[in-house]
């Protein structure tokens, strides 16, 4: 069943796992998630000495770690620290010092973007650390229970290579949290990769289809909510924390009753499409 057009209003990337979104007006979708010229999302993570994954769960300042995008470099900005330019070019492979990563329960194989960047991540965050690039050799799969089996390749998201979120449920939230006397959220508190305007406040989960000009994206499960909503993506400070709220319907039986709250979704036909805000989309529902 067919629903009326709605359109895409936000397209954003993470370059580097939980710091900053890079919020852009086009980008490729590729079967691993977005991308624009040489950057892919989440294509760089930031691991402590044990070498496992930090997020701004325990590390709410990674909120500030801005990117911007230059011809051949990703520069990344932090408050009281000069900007650490990356190279996107790939050096030569005798030059890369590999290392495995862990992310979840995946052990990825990553390359070690060098001394320099990880005394400068270590500095900022005020904790020893490391930064890693998704390898160039490197595979990683989604799930396959929620994807049906189909083959669904991811970089160093938590598990999909797209998170999708309707607008109007953020509204929906925003309302509740407006009727308790608290402040509205905006949107880059659930760090999606696209937002649609046009649909139902939580449409998103009923989805079949999504289809982006020539890209058909697949909704296939429901984004369990850590605590990061509650941190405030200018300051990197916690707050009041959304799940409270959340929980009172956003509970999903089929996940232990977890809170959800946006769909993500795998790239089912038409990798390499380009997306632009403000195009039209179709999204079909599941019955």
């Amino acid at each position: 069943m067919a629903e009326p057009m709605a359109k895409l209003s936000q397209l954003i990337l993470y370059p580097v796992k939980s710091c900053a979104g890079l919020s852009v007006p086009a980008a490729t979708v590729t079967r691993a998630g977005l991308a624009l010229d040489n950057v892919r999302d989440r294509e760089w993570m930031v691991v402590g000495d044990d070498d496992q994954f930090l997020t701004q769960r325990e590390h709410p300042r990674m909120a500030l770690i801005a990117p911007q995008l230059h011809a051949d470099t990703l520069v990344l900005h932090a408050p009281g620290a000069a900007p650490l330019a990356l190279a996107l070019a790939h050096p030569p492979a005798a030059l890369v010092r590999t290392r495995a990563v862990g992310l979840w329960d995946d052990r990825v194989l990553a390359d070690d973007c060098g001394d320099g960047a990880a005394a400068w991540f270590s500095a900022v965050l005020g904790v020893r650390c490391r930064l890693v690039r998704f390898g160039a050799a490197a595979a990683r799969q989604t799930s396959g229970t929620w994807t049906g089996g189909v083959p669904a390749p991811t970089l160093f998201a938590d598990g999909y290579p797209l998170l999708l979120i309707g607008a109007a449920s953020l509204e929906d939230l925003n309302d509740k949290l407006r009727a308790c006397g608290r402040p509205a959220l905006p949107m880059d508190r659930f760090r999606p990769n696209l937002v649609i305007d046009g649909l139902d406040a939580f449409e998103e989960d009923y989805l079949d289809t999504v289809r982006c000009g020539a890209a058909l994206l697949k909704p296939v499960k429901p984004c369990p909510r850590c605590p990061i909503p509650s941190i405030d993506q200018a300051t990197g400070v916690a707050g009041a924390d959304p799940l409270d709220i959340l929980r009172g319907y956003r509970r999903k039986a089929q996940l232990d009753d977890a809170v959800c709250f946006g769909m993500n979704c795998i790239v089912v036909t038409g990798a390499g499409e380009r997306l632009v805000v403000g195009q039209q989309v179709e999204a079909t529902l599941a019955f």
